[in-house]
């Protein structure tokens, strides 16, 4: 699922720019600068890049994965006076109930909500992303979170290999000015990269672990429809979003078995239709 945002496009463009720059500058000017006889060299290069590689892996697929879109029913369902009485999509007061979405023109499950911008509605809807171009929903959740904690994983690591680098004499350092002063502007920037997007990550991060532990959206904590499972134990709250595998694949992107069947939802908006 790619939406056509230019918004959405613009932060994705804006993002791979930052994480190469970064991979550049911690390669050529701090790695190759200053560990070049050390053993240390190949080993944060492949750490870093490690990094790095399940990070975009992690934000691809918080792009293009589904992120729990309700199927359309097969025929056309008649909202005339719906249209004619009522908002463009209403919720129901209970939230066990399927809503009507007349938007979508459909039934939807309990928990979804509509997006004005994918112009679809998305199951357990929490947000829409311009940064992965996306809803993050039931089925996207997990590779977003991932995404989060990779970038701040990497900013943390990429601040401390510059502080590393002017902390420890360097004997192979070029004494060339020009060369010496290219790296210190390479370093503040990175630096500055890392603050700002380390920030940012960390505070984004803490809100999604606040809502899962609270079982409660974004939107569902603007409209002040508080979840009725808040009894239910942190870890299984965080399973639902993980997956059903061990908790030490949980960071790793890789499939993540849903928690709803996409032929169940056909099935049962034709049967209300």
């Amino acid at each position: 699922m790619f939406v056509r945002d230019p918004c959405g496009i613009v932060c994705i463009i804006v993002t791979y720019v930052a994480v190469f720059y970064a991979d550049y500058v911690v390669v050529q000017w701090i790695i190759l600068h200053t560990m070049q006889n050390s053993l240390w060299g190949p080993f944060h290069v492949i750490a870093f890049n490690t990094v790095v590689l399940l990070l975009m892996i992690s934000h691809l697929k918080a792009v293009c994965s589904d992120p729990g879109v309700v199927p359309l029913p097969q025929t056309r369902m008649d909202f005339s006076d719906i249209h004619s009485g009522s908002s463009s999509c209403n919720d129901s007061d209970d939230r066990n109930d399927w809503t009507v979405c007349t938007r979508c023109e459909t039934y939807r499950p309990p928990r979804a909500h509509h997006c004005r911008i994918c112009k679809r509605c998305i199951r357990r809807m929490d947000h829409h992303c311009p940064w992965i171009n996306n809803c993050v929903g039931e089925r996207n959740q997990k590779y977003f979170i991932q995404f989060l904690v990779y970038v701040g994983t990497l900013a943390l690591y990429a601040i401390i290999l510059v502080i590393m680098s002017w902390m420890f004499e360097c004997p192979q350092c070029s004494n060339d000015i020009a060369i010496k002063q290219s790296r210190i502007l390479h370093c503040v920037i990175l630096v500055l990269e890392s603050t700002l997007f380390g920030i940012f990550v960390i505070a984004i991060m803490i809100y999604q672990f606040q809502a899962i532990f609270d079982d409660e959206t974004a939107i569902e904590r603007i409209q002040g429809t508080h979840s009725h499972h808040k009894n239910r134990h942190a870890f299984t709250l965080l399973a639902q979003v993980c997956g059903k595998s061990h908790p030490v694949f949980w960071l790793l992107p890789c499939h993540n078995a849903p928690r709803y069947s996409y032929r169940r939802d056909v099935h049962l908006i034709d049967h209300q239709v």
